[in-house]
């Protein structure tokens, strides 16, 4: 007598498995048409947004390099941290008609190639020194540093001090940031960019693309977000920027105590604080970073003889953004100095 067999399960099964390959079938090649979607859209930018400046090889690789203006001294502009040569708008513009201006992107920003070389502090002086060389762009130089911009312009002038005519510092980092602030941030939940993987990750799947206003809102302003996904939001790019912010401490310790001499530095500070809850920041936590920000503004007069602090009343960090035509003044001020030769 055979025995009874239910076969009514079975059918069932293949149905859930056949369910299973379909969707993930369906995922796959969703994924997949992201990443074509995405490289097809990149090489069509590449073609969109060429260079503004020159690709100028500095040793195996090429850092891009935007020249305008003509006369001495040379105004070398250098933008802060995920900055780049497009930071500044329309500054280099202004200055150029008084001397030459000089703005371009580190190793893996924007236009440039990607550096064969760790990301600190000699090796991306050293690199935009070798540019200028490489370029026959002469000194001496004028230095205008935003952030950690200005961490590298005081770096150039301690490395180069022969060919630095003065120094403009834009709410630039002070060399005492990462060990005053330690405690504070390290009792804080701070909610931060992520790290390089995932913009990576977004980037080359075609998410960043399609989804760029929800995914930077609050990174990047939305008039420049076009520009940000087309020309700089690179894998080059995200990694550069991490790398950097990881060597930052090592920049502090080689410019800690500096002594420029008489130098002639110009230091504009922000006037409004930053808002430190965007970040997930207590109000008492970023009271206590604006007033060591605060403070390392104005210690900063110490790296020179002929120093001298301009409060930038109605900016916050991004002075360049919120008072330009007050950047732009300071700067013109320093041209007319008899001290600049």
């Amino acid at each position: 007598m055979n025995p009874i067999v239910d076969r009514s399960k079975k059918p069932r099964m293949g149905r859930w498995k056949k369910g299973l390959i379909g969707g993930l079938s369906l995922l796959l090649l969703l994924v997949g048409s992201g990443f074509v979607y995405e490289w097809g859209a990149s090489s069509l930018a590449k073609r969109q947004y060429p260079p503004t400046g020159k690709l100028v090889d500095v040793g195996g690789y090429r850092l891009h390099v935007d020249r305008m203006g003509q006369g001495s001294p040379t105004i070398i502009l250098e933008a802060g941290s995920g900055e780049t040569s497009l930071s500044w708008k329309d500054i280099p513009q202004e200055l150029s008609q008084y001397a030459t201006v000089v703005c371009y992107d580190r190793g893996g920003y924007a236009w440039s190639d990607e550096a064969n070389t760790p990301r600190t502090g000699a090796n991306i002086v050293k690199e935009l020194h070798t540019a200028l060389e490489n370029e026959g762009i002469p000194g001496p130089y004028l230095l205008v540093g935003h952030s950690l911009g200005g961490m590298y312009a005081r770096l150039f002038a301690q490395t180069y001090r022969d060919e630095v005519a003065g120094l403009v510092l834009i709410d630039a980092r002070p060399e005492n940031d990462a060990r005053d602030t330690a405690d504070i941030y390290a009792r804080e939940s701070v909610s931060g960019k992520p790290p390089a993987w995932v913009s990576t990750l977004l980037k080359r799947s075609g998410w960043l693309r399609l989804l760029r206003d929800p995914l930077l809102n609050g990174l990047v302003p939305k008039e420049e977000r076009q520009t940000f996904v087309n020309v700089i939001a690179t894998p080059n790019y995200f990694d550069a920027v991490d790398e950097e912010g990881s060597l930052t401490d090592s920049v502090e310790d080689v410019i800690r105590e500096q002594d420029l001499g008489n130098l002639p530095v110009r230091i504009i500070a922000r006037g409004l604080p930053q808002d430190y809850a965007l970040s997930g920041i207590s109000e008492e936590g970023g009271r206590q970073l604006e007033e060591i920000w605060q403070q390392g503004q104005r210690g900063m007069l110490d790296i020179s003889d002929n120093s001298r602090l301009i409060v930038a009343e109605k900016s916050g960090h991004m002075v360049i953004h919120d008072e330009p035509e007050l950047v732009v003044d300071v700067i013109k001020e320093l041209l007319d100095n008899k001290d600049i030769p």
